[in-house]
């Protein structure tokens, strides 16, 4: 069985179990594609807390190599209150949120760098450390069904991060210690497949 399929399967057993004795539509699992596509594992649920207020939480982990020494290794969690301008889980909504993690992350090539972040350096250097931040952000969520939604959201904010510095992918020789580095962007892309019940 494939990765994506074992996932599938864990994400259809965890709704069916959430989902006895549960009221309609007052809570929903969801897994974000732009995660599955960097073989990023990935969660969140949402809860109804008032006729236009829900509190959605995700979370992710990536602890692998990439082939060629390539480091993607992080982990997050990402609480995000959310305002829905009619009907919760349905249509157009803001959020607020805070998120937190840490990461090992290096010899990804790249040329990127814009609002005072250059990511490029991420070519010939691992940096390793935490983040917190947080962030707004707007999204819609498009029913699908009694029970299924698609939903897509945006958000920036602000992360302020420590970490060291070292000159490979696997070396262990450290260039710097302790820097930090404060980051203004996005802090949040997702598009969703939702789960109600």
């Amino acid at each position: 069985m494939g990765k994506m399929s074992l996932k599938l399967c864990m994400f259809l057993l965890l709704g069916l179990f959430f989902s006895t004795g549960a009221k309609c539509q007052k809570m929903a699992v969801k897994s974000n594609l732009l995660y599955d596509a960097t073989a990023t594992i990935n969660a969140g649920i949402e809860f109804r807390l008032a006729p236009r207020w829900t509190f959605d939480l995700s979370s992710n982990y990536n602890g692998w190599t990439i082939s060629g020494d390539h480091k993607w290794k992080h982990w997050m969690l990402q609480p995000e209150a959310r305002y829905w301008f009619c009907d919760c889980f349905a249509g157009h909504f803001l959020g607020v949120h805070v998120l937190g993690g840490k990461y090992n992350v290096g010899n990804l090539k790249n040329s990127i760098s814009f609002w005072g972040t250059d990511f490029s350096k991420l070519t010939d250097r691992r940096y390793q450390g935490w983040f917190v931040g947080a962030g707004v952000a707007y999204g819609h969520s498009w029913v699908l069904s009694k029970h299924w939604n698609f939903e897509a959201e945006i958000g920036v904010g602000y992360i302020y991060t420590r970490y060291d510095v070292y000159p490979c992918a696997e070396c262990g020789t450290r260039l710097a210690k302790g820097r930090s580095h404060h980051y203004v962007g996005p802090t949040k892309a997702a598009l969703n497949f939702v789960y109600l019940f």
